[in-house]
């Protein structure tokens, strides 16, 4: 399975692809447009703030063939690789997204910021997040959340092909990778039912 990886200078490809190669996945780092369309599935990193990570996309000019292709194909964010599948944000400056899940990113009421470390979602494993802002979405997007300081953070996000993955499963040890797979085998099961 061939996974397009998003290079757009704003995410740590290396730990991601290390995590996907784990797992057999076959890994082009690429910011191409023919690349992207011949792959299986599309991975879009993220580390940063969203006004830069938006502007380094629009700079590829990759945003519409994205956009496209996250209904063509499945698609997953990580980290603010997961905050721009939505709307918008207020982060720096109010700032589009790409749109593909409804809902807005906006900074966390938490005391204590940024939400760094070890937190449990699903099945009380927990995962690493590094992270400010959050996704406001409706519930029916929402896979899975983590609490932090009584405050919901929506972990796991869905809609149609599109997933995202707001903590860095790629840093999450033998659970992170365990994500990874089990999105791996849904894009074989659509690859399988695509032909």
């Amino acid at each position: 399975m061939k996974v397009a990886v998003i290079d757009y200078g704003m995410g740590n490809v290396f730990n991601v692809e290390r995590a996907l190669q784990a797992i057999g996945c076959y890994v082009v780092i690429t910011n191409d447009a023919s690349q992207i369309e011949g792959a299986d599935a599309i991975l879009l990193p993220g580390v940063g703030a969203f006004p830069q990570a938006m502007q380094s996309l629009e700079q590829t000019g990759l945003i519409p063939l994205l956009q496209r292709m996250a209904t063509e194909k499945p698609f997953l964010g990580i980290c603010l690789g997961m905050q721009l599948l939505f709307d918008s944000s207020t982060e720096g400056m109010p700032t589009k997204g790409l749109g593909l899940i409804p809902g807005t990113v906006e900074r966390m009421r938490a005391k204590r910021l940024p939400h760094v470390g070890w937190n449990s979602i699903l099945r009380d494993e927990d995962v690493y997040f590094v992270h400010s802002y959050h996704a406001v979405t409706d519930d029916e997007y929402i896979v899975t959340a983590a609490d932090y300081m009584g405050e919901k953070v929506p972990a796991i996000v869905q809609k149609g092909l599109v997933t995202g993955m707001q903590f860095h499963p790629e840093k999450s040890g033998a659970f992170g990778l365990s994500l990874l797979q089990e999105w791996k085998e849904a894009v074989e099961r659509e690859i399988t039912t695509r032909h």
